[in-house]
Parts: structure tokens; sequence; C-alpha cells
């Protein structure tokens, strides 16, 4: 059975149980397959994204748990001010409840968190915003709006941390702290509060692993084609303790930054795409979370494109064989981040040491 039918004959039986149709009536069904080596996966209910339509700007998703269906999820859309709940099933995703996150306003103005990653750990979900500068196409005039970007910034260069409960998802803290470590990168520091278009920093991505939040930059892009990605311990983010930043230089690729992080066993997987506002490739990276240099498991041509027309904002490792990885794609651009499943070579045992 090819891995194409194999996630398909899962996603009829998982239907199939919902629906409280038996089982054996998959005997009668023909299941027609395309033969690629992706899946889409469909989406039910909705997730909602600017002025309540179908989100178009998914950039994250994170789990609860890491293996097994159904699970439940959050994921975020970096053009509103709040995240959403949904189940994942092997084979779709149910969209649930909304969950706010954020009410900054200019004038009147609802400002956007401009979210850009999810993790979860230790019971929490947390969600991270870009921490750069909002896309203004040089229509900001800095005499004449400065108050305006500021307030901008400032609603964007937050880290929320929500708990799940019966009663359902609840912020129960916020930090702006990041932003202080990230200034005082020396080699970041140039790079602060610049447009994305002139090598800005912006954060893309977030995974926590050993107690250490792991802040992936798809922007700037260093000298020598180096990405960067700035750890620090999580709890000193929310309270007082030393934050004992890192920041970690990555070859990636030319010209691609950071564009999701995900925890995997006891490392990271990268999304490595374009840093400009531009076409390329996209590659799955497999990183330690503390050597110089990640290892990549495969290109998303297939995925994306060859001229990299699609743009993946969104990675859930879904489950692991003997040396092959599941994945979740979510796209930035597309209906509801147009889900996708694929399968990729998994990290190498020599790989996670």
């Amino acid at each position: 059975m090819t891995a194409n039918r194999k996630w398909t004959m899962h996603f009829l039986v998982n239907r199939l149980r919902r629906g409280g149709v038996a089982f054996a009536t998959l005997c009668c069904l023909s299941i027609a397959t395309s033969g690629d080596a992706t899946e889409r996966w469909p989406v039910t209910g909705k997730i909602i994204g600017k002025n309540e339509k179908k989100a178009k700007d998914v950039s994250g998703i994170a789990c609860l748990t890491t293996s097994g269906f159904p699970r439940t999820c959050m994921v975020v859309d970096d053009n509103v001010q709040h995240a959403q709940l949904v189940t994942l099933y092997d084979g779709e995703l149910v969209a649930n409840e909304v969950v706010p996150l954020n009410d900054s306003s200019f004038e009147g103005k609802a400002l956007e968190l401009d979210g850009e990653g999810v993790a979860y750990a230790g019971g929490h979900f947390y969600v991270i915003g870009s921490h750069g500068r909002p896309r203004d196409k040089g229509k900001l005039k800095e005499s004449e709006k400065r108050d305006l970007l500021n307030a901008q910034i400032t609603a964007s260069s937050q880290l929320i941390k929500i708990r799940l409960n019966a009663a359902g998802a609840t912020v129960v803290d916020r930090t702006a702290r990041l932003r202080d470590v990230l200034r005082q990168q020396r080699d970041l520091a140039p790079f602060v509060d610049r447009r994305l278009e002139k090598n800005g920093l912006t954060v893309e991505g977030v995974a926590i692993i050993r107690d250490r939040l792991f802040a992936g930059l798809r922007a700037p892009i260093l000298s020598g084609d180096q990405a960067a990605i700035v750890s620090v311990e999580l709890n000193a983010l929310f309270g007082s303790g030393e934050p004992k930043e890192k920041l970690h230089f990555l070859k990636l690729g030319k010209g691609r930054g950071v564009r999701d992080l995900a925890a995997f066993r006891d490392g990271i997987l990268i999304v490595a795409g374009p840093s400009a506002d531009e076409k390329g490739q996209y590659a799955i990276y497999w990183w330690n979370g503390h050597d110089d240099a990640a290892t990549m498991l495969a290109e998303l041509t297939e995925a994306t494109g060859k001229k990299g027309k699609r743009k993946v904002e969104g990675l859930l490792p879904l489950d692991q064989s003997a040396d092959r990885l599941r994945i979740l794609l979510l796209f930035d651009g597309e209906k509801e981040g147009a889900p996708v499943a694929l399968q990729i070579p998994a990290p190498s045992a020599e790989a996670r040491r």
C-alpha cells in the first residue's frame, strides 16, 4: 500500500467512525488516490482569519501531545488578535474555539499581535509575535506616524502564555522581555525595527526543549548566509532570573531564514525558506539545539512547487517509522493553511547525537 493510499484509508476510517458507520463498509469503497507523495487534509468548520473570513495567513501550529490521534492543537494567524483551537484527526483538522490573545489598539484601531509561531510545553501553549516592524511598504513617514509605528511594534513584541482547562483556553501571562534580549545581541541590534525588505529582524518560529525557548529568525540573514536562532531560559522570560541567552548561527541555504520551528524528540525541526519577500525553495532541517550545524532532511519542492510559489509557515511532526518521518505543513496565503501531509527522511541516530 502506498503512503498516500494508506493516509487516505486513515482519513476514511476516522470519518466513518466519527459518523457512526461500520468499519466493515470500507470493503465496498473505492479509494481514489493521485499517486503523489503529498496529501491535502480538509478542514471542518472554519479557521477564522481577518474580518471573520477564512484565515489566509496561518503561521503556526502546536499540539498538547506528540503522538496518536486525535490531538488537541492550537493554530495562529498572523493578521488577527486571536489563536484558535483545533482537533487533529489522522487526515482532517476540525476547527474549534477562538482564543483571544491581544486587545492592543491605536486611536480605536485594533493592532495585530502578528503571531508567527506556537509551541507547547509544561502544560501551556506559547504564542510568539514577530517582534518586528510592520509591513508598511514604505508608506509610513517616521516624522508623522512614529507613535503608530511604535504601538505596532509593541503589540507584536510579545510572548503569550496560555493555559487550557475544562473551561477553555485562557491567557495566564505575557512578556515583552524577549525583545530586550534581541536588542542586546551585538549581531542583531543593527537590524531591530528595520523593515523586513531591508533584512530587518523578524521572529518566525518558536520551539521549547529542555526548558529553553528557541526563537527562529526569518531575518536578518547574516554574513555567510547564516540564519539566526536565539535560545533563552523560558522561566526567566516570565520572571526576574537571568535569561542566559545564546545566539546560534546556522547555514540553511543561500538566502534562507527560519520560517518555522517544531520540537521533535530531543531536538528541533526547522522549516528553512526565503528570508526576503520573494519565491524560493523551502527545506526541512534537523538540529540538536546546541551544535553550529543542522542536517538537511528534505527539500520541499513537491509541496511548494519547483519555484517555491507556496510559502510554508507551519510545521507539525505526525509520526515516525524506522526511517521516515510524516509531517504536516501549513501554508501562508492559502485558505486555512491548506494542510498537507507528506513523508520525509527521519533524522538519523548520528544526526540526533
